[in-house]
């Protein structure tokens, strides 16, 4: 979660959404990626899809099952349905997302895909909150 949480840092420097992702296999980081929904000007530039296709493509196959995704914060319903295809076999969120999660819609991921939340929440709650009240914040002072 500490490289996902460098994935979300770079993010934040980048003016995007701070959120980062790392999948591994095998204990070994195979991706890393962060939001670029900005740089690309492309909404499904989300770092959970970005790793996704990261990661399939240095294994050459579409289906990731033993593979594990660190997230800093729980997956959106787009993203969790690409982990869901991607049949992948661990999601790891830190923080929850109350207002555009997937589990609180009981959307579901592969059946045999472990989800496990919290891990390092606060840590990865207070870089999306500062990053939200410095928006607001800077957003004040131009008004």
């Amino acid at each position: 979660m500490q490289l996902a949480l460098q994935e979300a840092m770079i993010a934040f420097h980048k003016d995007e959404v701070p959120i980062g992702a790392v999948i591994t296999c095998n204990d070994c980081v195979i991706a890393r990626a962060h939001n670029l929904t900005e740089s690309l000007n492309d909404i499904t530039a989300h770092a959970e899809l970005l790793v996704i296709k990261l990661a399939s493509n240095f294994l050459n196959k579409k289906y990731i099952q033993e593979c594990t995704i660190y997230v800093t914060m729980e997956p959106c319903i787009m993203c969790a349905g690409a982990l869901c295809f991607s049949q992948i076999g661990r999601v790891i969120c830190g923080a929850t997302n109350v207002k555009r999660g997937f589990f609180s819609t009981r959307l579901l991921l592969h059946p045999k895909t472990q989800f496990i939340s919290g891990i390092m929440k606060n840590e990865c709650s207070v870089i999306i909150k500062k990053f939200f009240l410095f928006k607001r914040t800077y957003k004040f002072y131009l008004d």
